[in-house]
């Protein structure tokens, strides 16, 4: 299952060998890290992204859902000081259109006060003990969000309750009188506008969707390949 993971640390060492550590889960074939990048709080409440040493080609990871929690941690600022470093900022950085929820993010910022590190990954497990067993061992806090289509799905529903009213008005257009059909015009416009505006955030939202999902597998066809190659030195 594809989760957002965030472990708080006392000191950006342990938040550092952590990282390792996910990564030595991932050679043991644990777990998949998709994308991942360390964090500090600042004392005004912006985000301080660390240095990713990250070889593999994970742009598109980076910029996209875990780059929007990035963004989230440390408000505008924040977002800005992630565009860069190559995540996400702007429009991104909208707790409303996020995929795992805004009492995730408050429960992250209650813990990640200035001076404190932490670990935010994109990564697939299958059961949390190996993860758990691994950060608790370094003195890490551990929180876990599985990531899901609900906002899209709940952001369809209040797209078609705005055209159910806009198809009320048109129809009560139909039979007012002159003086009333220029208001409920008005309305009816109004209405249209901001319907179309939610259209195009939400096609933005998953085509955005759409390159990380497609990031995802040409970075595990990567890995799958690595795999191979080191398999065939093997025997030899």
């Amino acid at each position: 299952m594809d989760r957002m993971l965030v472990v708080i640390f006392d000191r950006e060492s342990k938040a550092n060998e952590g990282k390792d550590a996910l990564f030595q889960l991932e050679n043991d074939n644990n777990i998949v890290v998709y994308a991942y990048a360390v964090v500090a709080r600042n004392a005004d409440g912006t985000a301080r992204v660390g240095q990713n040493d990250d070889p593999r080609p994970v742009g598109t990871l980076l910029g996209g859902t875990l780059g929007t929690l990035i963004g989230l941690l440390g408000g505008p600022v924040g977002a800005g000081l992630g565009a860069a470093a190559g995540l996400a900022a702007g429009a991104a950085v909208d707790v409303s259109h996020a995929t795992f929820g805004e009492d995730f993010v408050e429960d992250i910022k209650q813990q990640l006060s200035p001076g404190k590190f932490a670990l935010v990954a994109e990564i697939d497990e299958d059961w949390t003990f190996p993860v758990d067993r691994s950060m608790e061992a370094l003195g890490g806090t551990v929180f876990r969000r599985a990531l899901s289509e609900v906002k899209h799905k709940l952001n369809d529903q209040h797209t078609a309750a705005m055209k159910a009213d806009s198809a009320q008005l048109m129809a009560e257009h139909a039979k007012a009188h002159a003086d009333r059909k220029a208001k409920l015009q008005e309305k009816i416009n109004q209405l249209d506008s901001k319907i179309q505006a939610r259209l195009e955030k939400a096609k933005e939202r998953r085509q955005a969707a759409e390159r990380e999902a497609q990031a995802k597998v040409e970075l595990l066809k990567a890995k799958a390949a690595v795999a191979k190659a080191k398999a065939a030195e093997t025997h030899i």
